[in-house]
């Protein structure tokens, strides 16, 4: 997705999501105030990957394989009990990563036309972000806020595929983790 704050996508542009409906109470009024994709109809989630193939390319045969991809993996549980910063992103750390990681990784393993991200990072940092700002008090403002409510703790039984309208992103459909 992309992190701009203009909530303008790219029409087409799909995302690979854990969404984390668990924290949608925590986190839901600060996303709708800090992260413009939560107005643009992204709920609260970790992301797989983004981008994935343009909407085109997603025909039958590769949601078939999505479908068996991902029951491949085993349904786990994550516990987000920790703030973590990238310069002006404000997110809930995941524990376990490793559940996140391997299902980004098993992805691009398959189509690594789609690295995370566009290839921006080298590194692969689960996260749910909670707000983007350049300012950093406002930041800290919401760390404070949300701090004293932590953990979340979220069943992660599904991985969603989100479609970008150029204004709005829809769940197209979701593939279950069947281990």
């Amino acid at each position: 997705m992309s992190d701009d704050t203009s909530g303008r996508y790219r029409a087409g542009e799909t995302a690979l999501l854990a969404v984390i409906a668990e924290s949608e109470p925590l986190v839901g009024p600060w996303r709708q105030r800090f992260d413009s994709s939560a107005s643009a109809g992204v709920p609260a989630h970790v992301t797989v990957l983004v981008p994935f193939l343009d909407i085109e390319r997603v025909d039958a045969a590769v949601i078939d394989e999505l479908r068996t991809l991902f029951g491949a993996h085993a349904p786990f549980t994550a516990r987000f009990d920790t703030f973590r910063r990238f310069s002006d992103v404000l997110y809930l750390a995941p524990t376990p990563d490793q559940p996140f990681r391997a299902l980004t990784e098993a992805v691009v393993a398959r189509w690594p036309e789609a690295p995370p991200y566009g290839g921006q990072f080298a590194e692969i940092i689960p996260h749910l972000t909670v707000a983007y700002s350049p300012q950093a008090q406002v930041l800290d403002e919401v760390e404070a806020a949300l701090t004293a409510r932590l953990p979340v703790t979220a069943d992660v039984a599904a991985i969603s595929l989100f479609v970008s309208d150029g204004d709005r992103w829809h769940c197209r459909t979701e593939f279950a983790l069947l281990g």
